[in-house]
């Protein structure tokens, strides 16, 4: 069995104060919600990231003025 590195997006529904600069950075992973919230478009509050949208990932973490999102490394 093989395992290898990830890297997941984490989003924290009660830090975050609802600017949206997330979902605009990375649409691709995130949308808002009908009040505006970001979620994570397969569910959940987190996902992994795929190495293509690593920057753009990167971006939205640093753009959240209240780090209600992070990124963490995990086994697969």
């Amino acid at each position: 069995m093989s395992t290898h590195r990830v890297t997941r997006l984490h989003i924290d529904p009660t830090v975050c104060d609802g600017k949206g600069f997330c979902a605009e950075l990375l649409p691709e992973l995130i949308g808002l919600d009908e009040w505006e919230f970001p979620v994570i478009l397969t569910g959940g509050l987190s996902t992994d990231v795929p190495a293509e949208l690593l920057p753009d990932a990167k971006r939205s973490v640093a753009a959240c003025p209240v780090g209600a999102i992070r990124l963490s490394k995990a086994t697969k």
